[in-house]
């Protein structure tokens, strides 16, 4: 149990869902505290049958602070993170700053709880298209090495922040109404398109976010040189990411095989008949902290490959919730 929780971004899309998952799983705390930028200082919020004010964040906020839970952008991350830790708490951040510094931890509770249990200072929860993807292929893994992973993402607007899914809503609105429409979030109309983009563009022609779902997923996986070839691509669907992944492992993995190791896998969900049109749809998994997977099937290209589909809430499990077990598990470990 800790003793103060602060949540750092409070008033963004994941950290409102943090601080939902925190009353709703009856997260144990003695005191919860919200920070966040001086334009929301002062707003009150509903926590635990009560109100919580928001505080405004600074470098002094994290005295007294046990466990942080934050979502900001990077460059806030790397300004006000190193504080909290200099004030003696851990520090879960969903930013992308951290992920890849050789000394923080990167955890998906579900594939390497220890190392969290290990870690000092700050812990990073990965990307969010990161973290379902190696929900998925933590069972393929341990049931047959992977020796090379494909995958191509379809990914809501929600993970470009409110600012997103307002983009998505109000361009399709305006093109509907033959309107002009000036887009914020998205440098390409998201009404009806679909945009072959993520982040920035990195070498060799790939872009940033394709570029994390590499380095994250050998770092978590713990397989330095795992070949990993990824394709973002962001679509006109409001909230949970889809995933067309295929997987070589040292032996063949019948779907029948794999069904089972999916199911049998915690925080993963098997919907899987597509001759009754049974498949996860985002539609069907928002709102929801599992990893759905169907669509799962013989790589008919190569004896050893094996093709899925994969659709995760991307603010929940991509975010938000990979961030709360993160503090559950370490909040039971304290307990002991």
């Amino acid at each position: 149990m800790f003793d103060t929780v602060a949540v750092v971004g409070a008033t963004g899309a994941v950290g409102r869902i943090m601080l939902e998952l925190l009353e709703e799983r009856r997260f144990q705390a003695n005191t919860v505290r919200l920070l966040a930028s001086a334009r929301s200082a002062g707003e009150s919020v509903p926590f635990g049958g009560g109100e919580l004010t928001i505080e405004e964040l600074t470098h002094e906020s994290f005295d007294g602070v046990d466990l942080v839970l934050s979502s900001t952008p990077d460059d806030v991350a790397a300004e006000f993170l190193p504080s909290a830790v200099t004030a003696g708490a851990t520090v879960i951040d969903e930013s992308g700053y951290w992920r890849m510094s050789p000394e923080v931890a990167l955890v998906v509770p579900e594939i390497n709880p220890q190392v969290a249990l290990e870690a000092k200072g700050i812990i990073a929860s990965p990307n969010c298209s990161t973290t379902q993807m190696v929900v998925a292929l933590k069972p393929l893994h341990d049931a047959s090495p992977l020796t090379r992973v494909v995958v191509s993402t379809y990914q809501a607007t929600s993970g470009a922040g409110v600012q997103g899914t307002e983009d998505l809503l109000e361009g399709t609105r305006a093109e509907l109404n033959g309107e002009a429409f000036e887009y914020q979030a998205f440098s390409h109309p998201i009404a009806f398109n679909a945009i072959p983009q993520i982040g920035s563009v990195k070498e060799a022609g790939y872009t940033s976010e394709e570029l994390k779902m590499v380095y994250e997923t050998r770092k978590i996986l713990g397989i330095g040189d795992l070949p990993v070839n990824a394709t973002c691509v962001r679509i006109p669907v409001a909230n949970c990411h889809s995933e067309a992944i295929t997987v070589e492992t040292e032996r063949p993995i019948a779907p029948e095989e794999a069904a089972e190791l999916f199911a049998a896998f915690p925080g993963i969900t098997v919907v899987d008949d597509t001759a009754a049109g049974r498949y996860p749809l985002p539609s069907m998994c928002s709102g929801k902290d599992d990893v759905f997977i169907g669509r799962i099937r013989r790589d008919l290209s190569h004896p050893n490959g094996l093709s899925f589909w994969c659709v995760s809430d991307n603010l929940r499990k991509g975010a938000a919730t990979n961030a709360v077990q993160i503090a559950e598990l370490l909040g039971g470990h304290r307990g002991k």
